[in-house]
């Protein structure tokens, strides 16, 4: 037999250094992520039981089953405003941020 196999000097060293450049974008789009998903929770919620409590009950004198109902409706429209905010912004994270002519 030769002896023991040895490794290729590139994967004795261990792996490339963490490039920290990408180091601040990841960290942005965590806080993005985080900052959505809160508003992705709280804001449904909170806006199904206002507009029962306040907008359907308090102000139209609906019936409570009606109320829930309207109000399901709302949530669910926030969930979809939360989600399109969401969408634009994932997308021009990523955008340059300058709009003059490039060379």
């Amino acid at each position: 037999m030769d002896g023991p196999v040895r490794a290729p000097s590139d994967y004795a060293a261990g792996p490339p250094p963490y490039a920290r450049g990408n180091e601040g974008s990841l960290v942005s789009a965590l806080k993005t992520l985080l900052f959505f998903t809160i508003l992705m929770v709280t804001l449904p919620i909170g806006l199904y039981f206002a507009s029962k409590a306040y907008i359907f009950e308090g102000s139209m004198k609906m019936s409570s089953s009606d109320s829930y109902f309207y109000a399901a409706i709302v949530a669910v429209l926030a969930v979809h405003v939360v989600l399109a905010l969401f969408v634009y912004v994932a997308w021009n994270e990523g955008a340059p941020k300058g709009k003059g002519k490039h060379d």
